[in-house]
Formats: structure tokens, C-alpha cells, sequence
């Protein structure tokens, strides 16, 4: 039983090396990995106790893949001093669980909150709404204060409802952009800011989700099982399969990654993955650019909370125009997400 928890544990390391794309076992253990890796602990522990040597077996799996155990867990208490910062903050609002009846996290509640957080740059994932989407967003600038600027992107769901993703910045909007993902409800925008004088821009990403029917269906397949029947017709292929998600946000990955190279802008990459630390996705976007929690984080970093085991799909990336001095998971529970904020100086 040893050995295969240890076998299983190097196997999770090659996701972030090999594409799903060529092959997806790796991805499916790389989701895996904090679990694995906790029976590996209690392995070896046990071993110990027990004074034989088998207990080498899991440390020396466990110490080769330190790495991405740091990516999980930080130690080291940060300095929280946040003066002098601004703060962009990531958040999956779950449509304002619209469709979860009996949930705490009405839209009022959780706009209360982002009012209350007062950050600079906000991005929200899984947006919903009735109606006309602009008006929506006008709606909420006025709620949290006039000072917001918008940029929002949406998918319609019929019946005047709407879905999508937008960011809302106190600085100037200079420029927005979108990136197409073929055959996917996945959304990514880009915002172009005017910070200091300098423009950046800030990425605010949804990416396809687990597809796991049994466990947890989108909630865009919700809002269409539900209320639209076969509205939408072939996004319901959206939770068909879990190798079908790993393969989808690696090509996403590839395509945001892409992008992110050619801005002529230092950039910040916020979000919801979808995917792991452990896992193609997150290694192809952070590449090159700094994790707000492994650099200013304390604790474990699970940002989900849902109906299958919490782990961390949600980050804030940035490059190095920018300093983060402070990185926080807000646990509120109006959402089967944490929200993520990062506090920032130029570092120009």
C-alpha cells in the first residue's frame, strides 16, 4: 500500500509537465495531490513509530516534490504592513447563488462585502444577472461608489439572463480586450489600467470547469437544466467528462499564456483556474510571473469549498513591475469560493 501511494504521488508530479492534451493521468492525480500526499505523511509516520526503515520510502517521495508543497502551505508569517498598497481582489460569487436555496450569500450580502473591502481593481467570476447586463454593472458601480470604472463580459442564457465575468478598477480604464475560447464557456478579459502614469494590464479569468456531473455539475448547466432546458444544447458537453476539463483549460492556458506575452504591458493574472498548483494549467501561466500567495501568503492556500474536497483553484499571478506585500484568502462563506486579495507598490 506504501509503494502505491508513493508511485501515485511521483505520478502527480508529471502533470505539470505533461499536456492532458497527450496524456491526462497525471492531471487526474495532480488534482489529487494534497490527499495523496496526506496518506504519504501518516505513511511514513506510522513507519517511524514502528522504527523500520519502509518510512524512507514516503519521505523521499514526499522531500522530491517539496516544491509543490509550497505552493499549498506557507510557514512563514509575512509582514502585513499594507500602507502605501493598492489591492486588487479575485472572487467566484457563485451567480449570487441564485439557484442555492437556504445559502448564506444573498447579492446584497455579498456586494455589502465588496463594498466593505474597498479594493482597487475587483474581479468577479461566475456574474449573473436578468435583464440588461450594462444596466446590472451600473447598478453595482453606484452601490460601491462612483469611482469604478467597468469592463464586463457575458454570456447570454436566455430568457434575459446573462452570465459572465467582469472587473471593476478605481483606476482609469485606458483599454479592453477579450480572448476567445473555441468550444468552451470559459472567459477571459483584459483590462488595461492607469496606475502612476504607467498602463497595466489585469487579466480576469474564468477557465472551464472540473465537469464533474457527479459531484458537481457548472452552474451554467444548472441555470440550463433548470430553468432553460436545451437552450444552450452543446454546453452541456461542459461537464461530460473529467479528462474533457483537464484538456480544455490546458489549451486555454496555452492560448492566455500566449497573450500574456505579447502585452506590451506588465501584467496581473486573476481568477478562477479551475486547476491545481499540481497540475499543466498552473505551471503553463505562472511561468514567469510571481504566485501573490507562495510569495506574501500564510497557511494553506485552498481558496474552494464545494460539494467535492477543498483545494486551491484561485490566484492572483503578477510580473515584476509589481511588488506584493500582502496576500490574504477572506473566509466568508457566501460562496463554494474564498475570495483572494493582493496587496501591491510598483516596484518602479
Amino acid at each position: 500500500m506504501n509503494l502505491i501511494f508513493a508511485f501515485t504521488l511521483l505520478l502527480s508530479y508529471l502533470a505539470v509537465h505533461i499536456s492532458p492534451a497527450r496524456f491526462a493521468l497525471p492531471a487526474l492525480f495532480g488534482l489529487a495531490y494534497p490527499y495523496i500526499l496526506l496518506a504519504n505523511i501518516l505513511l511514513a509516520i506510522t513507519w517511524a513509530l514502528l522504527l523500520k526503515y519502509e518510512a524512507l520510502i514516503s519521505v523521499i517521495v514526499i522531500a522530491a516534490g517539496y516544491g509543490h508543497l509550497t505552493n499549498y502551505l506557507r510557514l512563514s508569517r509575512p509582514d502585513s504592513e499594507t500602507a502605501g498598497t493598492f489591492k486588487v481582489l479575485s472572487y467566484n460569487i457563485r451567480l449570487f447563488n441564485a439557484f442555492e436555496k437556504g445559502n448564506k450569500g444573498s447579492e446584497k450580502e455579498i456586494l455589502e462585502f465588496l463594498k466593505k473591502q474597498e479594493a482597487d481593481i475587483i474581479c468577479l467570476q461566475e456574474f449573473y444577472g436578468r435583464g440588461n447586463p450594462d444596466q446590472k454593472v451600473r447598478e453595482i458601480r453606484d452601490y460601491l461608489g462612483n469611482d469604478y470604472q467597468s469592463h464586463l463580459k457575458v454570456i447570454g442564457s436566455g430568457r434575459n439572463r446573462f452570465y459572465g465575468v467582469v472587473t471593476f478598477s478605481r483606476f482609469p480604464v485606458a483599454g479592453r480586450g477579450e480572448i476567445i475560447h473555441p468550444h468552451s464557456p470559459a472567459l477571459t478579459i483584459f483590462t488595461d489600467v492607469i496606475i502612476s502614469r504607467d498602463t497595466f494590464r489585469i487579466f480576469n479569468n474564468h477557465l472551464h470547469s472540473f465537469g464533474l456531473k457527479s459531484m458537481e455539475k457548472s452552474f451554467i448547466e444548472e441555470v440550463i437544466q433548470q430553468e432553460e432546458g436545451n437552450t444552450l444544447g452543446g454546453m452541456k458537453d461542459l461537464s461530460l467528462s473529467l479528462k474533457n476539463g483537464f484538456v480544455r483549460r490546458a489549451q486555454q492556458a496555452e492560448l492566455l499564456k500566449g497573450q500574456i506575452n505579447l502585452s506590451a504591458y506588465p501584467v496581473i493574472v486573476a481568477g478562477d483556474f479551475n486547476d491545481t498548483p499540481v497540475s499543466y494549467t498552473y505551471t503553463k501561466i505562472r511561468k514567469g510571473l510571481g504566485d501573490a500567495f507562495v510569495n506574501s501568503g500564510y497557511g494553506a492556500g485552498f481558496t474552494y469549498r464545494g460539494n467535492y474536497p477543498a483545494n486551491r483553484i484561485d490566484y492572483i499571478f503578477y510580473d515584476n513591475a509589481f511588488k506584493c506585500k500582502y496576500f490574504d484568502i477572506v473566509k466568508i462563506r457566501y460562496s463554494d469560493h474564498y475570495p483572494v486579495v493582493a496587496y501591491f507598490t510598483l516596484s518602479r
